[in-house]
């Protein structure tokens, strides 16, 4: 779902922790956004967006650290809350493969964009332009748009309207994240209309 890494990457919005960027993180012309979030969210709000969207395991920490830090000075690029990310997770943490900041970006780049609100709109459109024997294939990645989208497919398989093509959530295979590292988390669902 969304737009391809590289648009992202190169957009100079903040969507990647690895480049110093102002705190943007917008798709479109919204007025939400990154930098609005972590400077003007309480300590709680921050918490919540963090752990539901990021699945953070350590969102209250992090979100903690922010309200702290920017009692002192705004937070407004990308290497400055990576920074606080850093240090406010346990040091096990940056050893793993994903970066310690990934959850977090991912989750104000969601409520930035209002991502999930958007999908759980998007999808319904989508199957009613479809024709009879149309077929509808989605690629998500990350367990919350997979979990919208799998609702979406049983609820209309019960109405009758579709038929799923993919018993089960299909993944890249080795050879392809070997390829494409960035189809590691990829997940697949296709159906067709009735």
């Amino acid at each position: 779902m969304g737009f391809s890494s590289g648009e992202i990457e190169t957009s100079g919005r903040g969507f990647s922790f690895l480049r110093d960027e102002p705190l943007d993180m917008r798709y479109g012309k919204n007025e939400l956004t990154a930098e609005k979030i972590i400077n003007n969210w309480s300590d709680q709000d921050l918490t919540k967006i963090f752990r539901e969207y990021g699945e953070e395991r350590f969102a209250d920490k992090i979100a903690a650290a922010i309200v702290r830090d920017r009692k002192t000075k705004r937070i407004e690029t990308t290497f400055e809350l990576v920074r606080i990310i850093r240090q406010s997770t346990p040091y096990f943490y940056h050893r793993r493969r994903l970066h310690p900041a990934t959850k977090v970006f991912q989750a104000l780049r969601i409520a930035v964009n209002d991502e999930l609100n958007n999908l759980n709109k998007f999808l319904p459109q989508v199957l009613d332009v479809l024709v009879s024997g149309g077929r509808l294939a989605i690629i998500s990645f990350h367990s919350l748009e997979d979990r919208i989208v799998k609702n979406f497919l049983k609820e209309k398989k019960r109405e009758g309207l579709i038929e799923i093509l993919t018993k089960k959530v299909t993944r890249p295979r080795h050879e392809e994240i070997a390829q494409n590292p960035r189809a590691r988390s990829a997940k697949l669902r296709a159906a067709i209309k009735i």
